[in-house]
């Protein structure tokens, strides 16, 4: 998936010397400057704290997203990802005071985006079998597994923005129910013209 190698090479940006923290100042996302840096609430996507953030994004991303990608395309999926993107970033801007009490700070990572995806695939195949820390349960009970996690966790002082997680999830369950009626209603317009 392109998306993972973009945010490989991201990674090996941010590492480099005397660049790398100017390469993350220019495209991190920072609540406070949304306005004056509108092109963060995308570019954040791609940078990552770590090798571990990176490697358990693209892990859960290259799972999702090809299983996801099988069932509705390349152009569908990106919708979801960047979609999820963008909006858990505006939700993690909007939502974290007037709800949380949290004050948001500069965020990075691609895990809104996944949340959507996420959230997009157990709409459409909500009884695939995945594995949470080695213990085999349903998609759809994963799901409501991490949505409990982040949200117990959203006034932890962990430094993740659980509310742009949450956000993503959201947001993909709103798409995956959309393209889920969408297409019953065409399945059921193709099998009412056969009468």
């Amino acid at each position: 998936m392109a998306i993972i190698f973009l945010c490989v090479i991201s990674f090996f940006l941010e590492m480099v010397p005397g660049v790398g923290s100017l390469y993350i100042s220019a495209f991190q996302f920072d609540p406070g400057s949304i306005l004056t840096k509108p092109w963060t609430l995308v570019t954040y996507i791609f940078l990552h704290n770590g090798i571990w953030h990176l490697f358990f994004n693209m892990l859960v991303l290259y799972f999702f997203g090809t299983a996801l990608e099988r069932r509705v395309g390349n152009k569908q999926l990106l919708g979801i990802f960047f979609t999820a993107g963008i909006l858990s970033a505006i939700g993690y801007t909007f939502l974290s005071r007037p709800i949380f009490n949290i004050y948001p700070g500069p965020m990075i990572g691609a895990s809104g985006a996944i949340y959507g995806v996420f959230a997009a695939l157990t709409v459409l195949e909500p009884n695939i079998k995945v594995y949470v820390y080695f213990i085999p349960m349903r998609l759809k009970h994963a799901l409501v597994l991490f949505a409990l996690f982040d949200f117990l966790m959203v006034n932890s002082s962990d430094m993740i923005a659980h509310t742009a997680h949450l956000s993503g999830l959201f947001v993909g369950l709103y798409m995956g129910f959309r393209m889920k009626k969408i297409h019953e209603k065409y399945m059921r317009s193709r099998y009412d013209g056969r009468w």
